[in-house]
């Protein structure tokens, strides 16, 4: 009797421990921010910030309906020591580096960098995280906040992904950039829709207007350019591990001894999606090792 007690007590505590996802907040110059996060029990974690899209928040981000585009990255989590943390934007919306955007949080020039400075200490001092190995990966709207955080932060941060997000043009640019060289990781589609893998004008309905980025291969140049890269970057082509959804998948790297990695991974036919050939957040974590 008491080993089937104890069986069920390991069981529901196993499965607590799996389902547990907590929040806190914190007062931002007047504003109050919030965030979720899955802890872990282990000292050095590595923190990573799965930044949402606009419109959207840090629960949405893991679930859409059925969809759970997080699920594996969480479960790989638990595995390797890393603290996930999914914050809130301010009314559902980040202040990156658009400056025609029309969101309360770029009309109100939000302190982003205080908001993930503050989140980055909170995390040292309650769960002692490397700071050394803190990362962004961002959706939309999330992989423009990703880019600015490698913009204006880089100090704080090792890596970042953005995933169908491209730079706001340079009449549409004002973030206060260090120029400082980091590891970055595209993932954009070649028919987005929203995110024009050309560069254009990005709408979101018919009120929401967030102004022009610039294109795909520009974006990438920024990146790579920063980094001291000249020339063309080596392609590989990724297997087509799912035929029927009609996209395929060229990666293009710069990687070279003592200068940080810089890839795009072209979704030929992707939309504003992901592609079902690969898990964005496990491919995300897998650059964000080799850096």
């Amino acid at each position: 009797m008491k080993k089937i007690l104890s069986l069920i007590l390991f069981i529901c505590c196993f499965q607590l421990t799996k389902a547990q996802i907590l929040s806190d907040s914190m007062m931002i110059e007047n504003h109050s921010r919030s965030f979720y996060y899955l802890p872990t029990n282990k000292a050095k974690a590595s923190l990573v910030f799965v930044l949402h899209g606009s419109q959207g928040d840090g629960m949405l981000i893991r679930k859409y309906g059925n969809y759970e585009p997080t699920k594996k990255f969480e479960e790989l989590a638990a595995k390797e020591n890393i603290l996930l943390v999914f914050p809130n934007g301010y009314k559902r919306y980040w202040n990156e580096c658009r400056k025609t955007a029309n969101s309360a949080a770029n009309q109100e020039n939000i302190n982003e960098e205080a908001f993930f400075g503050q989140m980055i200490s909170y995390f040292k001092e309650k769960y002692q995280i490397d700071e050394k190995k803190v990362f962004a990966v961002g959706t939309s709207g999330g992989g423009h906040m990703a880019y600015k955080l490698a913009l204006t932060m880089p100090e704080k941060f090792r890596a970042i992904t953005a995933i169908v997000a491209n730079l706001p043009d340079t009449n549409n640019f004002d973030c206060a950039e260090k120029r400082i060289a980091k590891p970055v990781m595209i993932v954009n589609g070649t028919l987005d829709p929203i995110n024009p893998y050309q560069g254009g004008e990005v709408k979101l309905g018919p009120t929401v207007n967030l102004g022009f980025v610039r294109s795909t291969d520009r974006t990438f140049d920024y990146w790579a350019s920063l980094a001291g890269y000249k020339g063309e970057p080596s392609l590989e082509k990724l297997p087509d591990n799912d035929p029927n959804d009609h996209k395929t998948i060229e990666k293009y790297t710069f990687k070279e001894k003592k200068k940080p990695e810089v890839t795009l991974l072209k979704v030929i036919g992707g939309k504003h999606d992901y592609p079902n050939d690969i898990d964005v957040y496990l491919e995300a974590w897998a650059f964000f090792m080799r850096n």
